[in-house]
């Protein structure tokens, strides 16, 4: 299709390709606009019909829908986003600056900017801010003839119409039914007799995250949002639970590879901005490794008297770095999942110390054997460096499991305190005991 498209846009072929792009979902159009320049992505994304348009923008980045929407003449700015619906709006411009949300709500409907509004007021990472108003809500005195005139009137205009809730006058959420439900069911029956009562919903307060779990625990397509007086006030749907887990899952991946998480893809980020993202923590890693330096200058007399144990000193370290690193990704994930609770805390050291223990005498029993055949130490120094490396294990996976969940208990991203942290704290205290090791079983 991209090869196809090029040539019909260099030739100014627009009817053809008009008819070509017609042929394709709206998120392949939008990665195919990401390879052209700002202008010619504006002049593509015009001869679009205007459904498929819509759907395209909400997939484009916000660096290039920014730019269209200057661009845009007042006409074109009302048509595109009278076919969003109001969760995408909202998504969209909570990343422009003020002059373009200024121009978005000024060419929407008075009602529109209303909804909006009051979308906008819920905090970032709740609930409410990802939720959509455009839900099918039935009476429970309706027959089943009656939901599905109503579906058919308003159906057009909602984001999903497979799940319909029931409320009462005052918007109190009551059941919830199925589409399926209702062509199963004789036309009289009445919406009462066959909704579901056995509700799970979300408050609009409520993560953001831990809403997004609740699709993949129990299956569904939509989530019901309610306030705090059990009022139906909007939907959250699998799409935007799908967008939710993968800026989660990305923003834990850049914290625990020690990087200031960022929206923009890898390639509209400069680099100065990469820079200022990245700094800030190689910075503070680095003035924390310090220490581990400052140990090793204690230390200094005694490998001066045993000038071989400096050569197993980074491999202590990589493994103590290793083995925390694996542990605290454990962790971390099994937090963000809801699998560990802050409860769990001293269930999860117990089990990790008994694990540690396995795979500390492992790689000791190993090593000792390598290095008494291959590099031909002394039993004492052999003795040394595998008790270490065994120390040096159980050291990492406890403070690995311990850490994560200590940042949880006060609040914080847990994934802060992955592999770089975890290593720099193991090292030093690894080191510590290594040379006391040395100190003792060698007498130096």
């Amino acid at each position: 299709m991209t090869e196809q498209a090029l040539i019909f846009l260099e030739e100014k072929k627009y009817s053809e390709l008009r008819t070509l792009l017609k042929e394709f979902q709206a998120v392949d159009i939008a990665e195919f606009l990401y390879e052209l320049p700002l202008e010619k992505q504006l002049l593509v994304f015009r001869i679009l019909p205007k459904e498929l348009a819509a759907e395209t923008f909400v997939e484009m980045d916000s660096e290039s829908c920014e730019y269209m929407i200057k661009a845009f003449s007042d006409k074109e700015t009302r048509e595109i986003f009278e076919e969003l619906f109001l969760d995408d709006m909202v998504d969209i411009i909570e990343e422009m600056p003020a002059n373009v949300v200024h121009k978005i709500l000024s060419n929407s409907d008075s009602d529109v900017r209303e909804k909006v509004n009051h979308l906008l007021q819920y905090s970032k990472d709740s609930a409410g801010s990802i939720m959509t108003t455009e839900f099918v809500s039935l009476k429970e005195e309706m027959t089943v003839a009656d939901a599905f005139d109503r579906i058919r009137k308003v159906g057009s205009e909602m984001e999903t119409i497979n799940t319909c809730y029931v409320t009462d006058n005052t918007r109190h959420l009551l059941g919830i039914i199925s589409v399926r439900t209702l062509l199963m069911s004789e036309k009289t029956a009445i919406i009462r007799d066959i909704m579901e009562t056995s509700i799970v919903s979300a408050n609009t307060s409520d993560d953001k995250e831990e809403v997004a779990v609740m699709f993949e625990k129990y299956g569904f397509l939509t989530v019901p949002v309610t306030d705090t007086e059990n009022r139906l006030v909007g939907i959250v749907t699998v799409d935007d639970a799908l967008v939710v887990i993968k800026e989660a899952d990305t923003e834990d991946i850049e914290v625990m590879a020690a990087i200031t998480p960022t929206d923009k893809p890898y390639m509209k980020t400069g680099v100065f901005e990469t820079w200022k993202k990245r700094i800030p923590w190689l910075l503070l890693l680095m003035i924390s490794a310090t220490f581990t330096g400052k140990i090793i200058s204690f230390f200094e007399e005694s490998l001066a008297a045993q000038v071989v144990l400096t050569a197993f000193i980074p491999m202590l370290m990589d493994t103590g770095g290793n083995a925390g690193g694996q542990t605290s990704v454990t962790i971390i994930r099994g937090l963000s999942l809801g699998e560990i609770e802050i409860r769990d805390i001293f269930k999860i050291v117990w089990k990790e110390f008994r694990v540690a223990f396995l795979c500390g005498m492992t790689l000791a029993v190993v090593n000792f054997a390598k290095l008494l055949v291959v590099d031909r130490l002394s039993l004492a120094v052999s003795a040394v460096v595998c008790l270490t490396l065994l120390a040096t294990v159980l050291i990492a996976k406890v403070v690995g499991c311990m850490l994560p969940i200590a940042a949880k208990k006060v609040g914080a991203d847990p994934a802060v305190m992955a592999s770089p942290f975890i290593t720099t704290i193991v090292d030093a205290l690894s080191l510590i005991v290594y040379f006391n090791l040395a100190s003792v079983l060698l007498g130096i």
